[in-house]
C-alpha cells in the first residue's frame, strides 16, 4: 500500500476531524490508509469509537497535550 492520506484537523474542533475522515473514507472505493491529525482531545473517543464499531483498524499516536495521529486502514 502506499502513503497514507492526510486529513489535517488540526486547530478543528469536534466533530470536524470525525466528518473530514468520514468524508476521506467515502470518497475512496479501495482499501487505503488515512493519517487523521487532529489537536482536539475529544477526537479520541469519537475516532476510536468510529473505527471500531466500523471495524477500520487504527492505531492512535499522542504526539503531544494537543495533537493526536491516527493510522487508519479501511
Amino acid at each position: 500500500m502506499c502513503n497514507p492520506i492526510l486529513i489535517d484537523a488540526l486547530g478543528k474542533p469536534c466533530p470536524m476531524p470525525l466528518l473530514m475522515l468520514k468524508r476521506a473514507l467515502k470518497s475512496t472505493t479501495t482499501a487505503q490508509k488515512f493519517l487523521l491529525m487532529a489537536s482536539d482531545p475529544h477526537s479520541e473517543i469519537d475516532i476510536l469509537r468510529y473505527c471500531q464499531v466500523h471495524q477500520y483498524r487504527c492505531q492512535m499516536h499522542k504526539i503531544s497535550a494537543s495533537e493526536f495521529h491516527y493510522l487508519i486502514e479501511s
